[in-house]
C-alpha cells in the first residue's frame, strides 16, 4: 500500500466536514465539491508526516481553497427576465440535484447562505470557520493574511451584518412574519383561498424591470387578480425563504445561494397590502438583508 493510499482513508472520515465547511463558505453544492477535491490533491501531493491533526491541517487548505475561489468568483451572467417573479434561475449545475441542494440550503439556512454571499471573503471565512466550526482566531488569521485580533474583527464584522439591526419590535416582526410564512405556504400549496385570506383584497404589486418579460405589465392590483396569475409560477416559490429585508419581514429567492429575486411587503390590520418585487441587481446589492432569530 502506497502512501496516497493510506492517506484516502482518514481523507474520507473528514470528507463530510470538509464538504459542510466549502459549502458554508461558497454556497453552492458543486463548488464546495470542487474545494473538497482540490483539498485531497493537495493532501496527495504533500509530506504530511509532521502533521499532527489532519483534520485542522485538511479544514485549513479547504479554507484556503475557499477563499481563492470568493476572490476569483466573478459576476455570472445575469439570466433574461422571465414572465414569472418568482421562478428561480433554470441554470442550475447539471452535476447537482436541485432538491438535493436545497435540502443542504435549508439544513444551512439559505437566508444565511444570502447574507454571507454579502461579505467580504475575508469577513466570511472568519465567521465561517470561528461562529459555525470553532476554529480559533489564531488559526484563522494565517489563512487571511491578519492578525489574530484582525481576524477577530473580521467575524465580529461579519456577525454584525448576519444579525442585522434591531431597529424593529420584535412583536412586530412575530406579526410580520407569521403573515409572510402563511403567505408563501398558500402560494407553494396552491391555495387561492389561503392567499386572499393574508392578502388585502386592494393589494398592489409591482415588480421592477428586470423581473417580468418584455412588455408584461409591472403592476398588478386586487388581490383575486394578482393570486389566479400567481399560482401560475408557483413552483418557484419552493425556493423562497422568509429573511430580514430593510429592518421588515421580507422574501428572499436564491438559488445555489445567490440573490436572484427579494420580496419585500407592506403590511396592515394584519394583511399584505403591497408587495414590491426586486430583481434589478444594483437594487438588490442596495437592500439591507440579516436572518431572523428562530
Amino acid at each position: 500500500m502506497d502512501e496516497r493510499d493510506c492517506l484516502a482513508e482518514p481523507f474520507e472520515e473528514n470528507r463530510t466536514h470538509l464538504r459542510a465547511v466549502a459549502y458554508r463558505m461558497l454556497g453552492s453544492l458543486s463548488e464546495a465539491d470542487d474545494a473538497v477535491q482540490e483539498a485531497w490533491l493537495r493532501l496527495s501531493r504533500s509530506d504530511t508526516s509532521g502533521v499532527d491533526n489532519l483534520k485542522a491541517w485538511l479544514t485549513t487548505v479547504v479554507a484556503r481553497v475557499c477563499l481563492d475561489m470568493l476572490r476569483s468568483r466573478k459576476a455570472r451572467p445575469e439570466e433574461p427576465p422571465g414572465a414569472q417573479v418568482l421562478e428561480p434561475t433554470a441554470s442550475l449545475d447539471e452535476r447537482i440535484d436541485p432538491e438535493q441542494e436545497a435540502v443542504l440550503a435549508d439544513s444551512v439556512g439559505l437566508a444565511l447562505l444570502v447574507v454571507l454571499d454579502r461579505l467580504t471573503p475575508a469577513e466570511r471565512l472568519a465567521f465561517v470557520l470561528h461562529d459555525m466550526f470553532a476554529l480559533p482566531f489564531d488559526q484563522i488569521a494565517p489563512i487571511v493574511g491578519r492578525s489574530p485580533a484582525a481576524a477577530r474583527q473580521l467575524a465580529s464584522r461579519a456577525r454584525r451584518r448576519v444579525q442585522g439591526p434591531a431597529a424593529v419590535p420584535d412583536t412586530d416582526l412575530t406579526r410580520q412574519r407569521e403573515v409572510v410564512v402563511a403567505f408563501l405556504a398558500a402560494l407553494r400549496s396552491g391555495d387561492f383561498d389561503g392567499l386572499l385570506a393574508v392578502l388585502d383584497p386592494d393589494v398592489v404589486v409591482r415588480a421592477d424591470q428586470a423581473a417580468v418579460a418584455p412588455g408584461a405589465p409591472r403592476e398588478v392590483r386586487g388581490a383575486r387578480t394578482w393570486a389566479r396569475q400567481a399560482l401560475n409560477f408557483r413552483r418557484g416559490a419552493r425556493f423562497a425563504r422568509v429573511a430580514l429585508v430593510n429592518g421588515a419581514v421580507g422574501v428572499v429567492l436564491a438559488p445555489r445561494g445567490r440573490l436572484f429575486r427579494v420580496v419585500t411587503f407592506a403590511f396592515a390590520e394584519g394583511k399584505i397590502v403591497h408587495m414590491d418585487v426586486v430583481a434589478d441587481p444594483a437594487r438588490l446589492h442596495q437592500l439591507d438583508l440579516a436572518v431572523l432569530n428562530d
